[in-house]
């Protein structure tokens, strides 16, 4: 005796003709299922041999989602319970699915691994080949016998393609339920993940100001693990049913906390898409609207906050440092413009992106500033944006047709006649 389980049910699933067999005790041998039946002092074997395959416990319709959807709700009680379906081999070549209910309170997991393991055990083929019937003995490369053929012979027919069918939505409504189960499990560690980092946050903000006379190497590193920990995600986002009226106002401050560093990373500037797409990340499920984005950014004004909201006259938005200076920006552009390859075939918005590490999209509006300013001319062909530095600052208006010998425009002139 392997297992007992003290009350089961015994349901035919393809043959009406079988009547079930309700409130047995169930005991697993090594050669066979044994079904006790109490009330009329009756019992009912399977051998083990006889089983083709046992397919794994599941509950009727709540184990299945997708059949679930579809499934009647005058279903039997017994539907929602466990059930170990077995396909059966039986003479001369058919097969039949029985289903085992366990009503009970057991672990019906641990039965069928007990299960699976007396079936791949064989233990009725040693006790054969132990006393054979009739005192002949087995030949060690004999044939299998005809039990072992039906066992091995397929199902095929009407049922053979209904149960095909019924194991392919359990196997989607298993796929189903173990996806939904391991994002649950992820959910919940990355949310234990960022309530560590943001304690481990406060701690640091905590001794960081306790310890203000450290040296310049220790407040650099605890700024850099400050700046990984809120790279995390935000451990409670501003949502509107618990900031109520003060919604935009508290998700303008929690905005411009979180986009600070990615900002400075960035050169000073990104554009509110990225922001948008960083900020919703971080917010994990409690995501927001672009208007709410807008609404948040536009409240800054009013706030002391290190960021603010700027428009480009192309209509482009983005979200920029204070101390951010488009001076800076114009000096680098201007170097790039004056070096040889430039003066004579230009600079693009990719070679400019490359240069001040910026999106394409930000380097264009950066050199149409500068061509505002006057330090680019622009070019537009079939191939796009050509920008060139501006050489009318180096014309003598009294003098135009005599070139300099000196400065940008000699050297321009030098390229140029060199290149022909």
């Amino acid at each position: 005796e392997r297992q007992l389980l003290p009350l089961v049910d015994l349901e035919p699933e393809e043959n009406p003709r079988l009547a079930p067999l309700r409130g047995c005790l169930l005991a697993l041998t090594s050669h066979r299922l044994v079904f006790l039946h109490e009330a009329s002092l009756s019992a009912r074997a399977l051998p083990l041999a006889s089983i083709v395959h046992p397919y794994p416990p599941h509950r009727r319709h709540n184990h299945n989602p997708l059949r679930s959807l579809f499934s009647s709700s005058s279903s039997s009680s017994s539907s929602h319970h466990p059930r170990i379906r077995i396909q059966i081999s039986l003479p001369p070549s058919r097969s039949e699915v029985v289903a085992v209910v366990v009503t009970c309170k057991a672990d019906v997991d641990v039965f069928y691994g007990r299960l699976l393991e007396a079936i791949r055990a064989r233990a009725w083929e040693a006790a054969a080949a132990a006393a054979p019937a009739g005192g002949a003995p087995v030949a060690e490369g004999a044939a299998p016998a005809e039990e072992d053929l039906a066992i091995r012979m397929p199902v095929v027919g009407v049922a053979g393609i209904l149960r095909k069918e019924q194991e392919t939505w359990e196997s989607a409504g298993q796929n189903l339920q173990d996806a939904f189960q391991d994002l649950n499990a992820l959910m919940s560690k990355a949310k234990e993940m960022m309530e560590l980092a943001e304690k481990m946050r406060q701690k640091l903000l905590t001794n960081s100001s306790a310890q203000s006379n450290s040296n310049d190497e220790e407040m650099g590193s605890k700024q850099d693990m400050q700046d990984l920990l809120l790279s995390v995600g935000i451990v409670s986002p501003v949502t509107k049913e618990t900031a109520g009226a003060l919604y935009h106002q508290q998700l303008s401050r929690q905005l411009a906390d979180f986009v600070r560093v990615p900002v400075e990373r960035a050169g000073g500037m990104m554009a509110l898409v990225d922001v948008y797409c960083l900020f919703n990340r971080a917010r994990g499920t409690e995501l927001i609207s672009p208007e709410d984005l807008l609404q948040a950014c536009s409240l800054w004004e009013k706030f002391d906050v290190p960021v603010m909201l700027r428009k480009f006259d192309s209509g482009v938005k983005v979200i920029q440092t204070k101390t951010h200076s488009d001076d800076e920006v114009f000096a680098r552009i201007s170097s790039l413009a004056q070096k040889p390859d430039a003066l004579l075939k230009g600079i693009s918005p990719s070679d400019a992106a490359f240069t001040l590490g910026i999106a394409p999209a930000l380097a264009k509006e950066h050199l149409l500033n500068a061509e505002n300013k006057g330090l680019l001319c622009r070019d537009v062909s079939p191939d796009g944006f050509r920008f060139y530095i501006n050489l009318f600052n180096e014309i003598d208006l009294q003098n135009i047709h005599l070139p300099k010998a000196h400065g940008l425009y000699h050297t321009w002139i030098s390229l140029a006649t060199a290149a022909h």
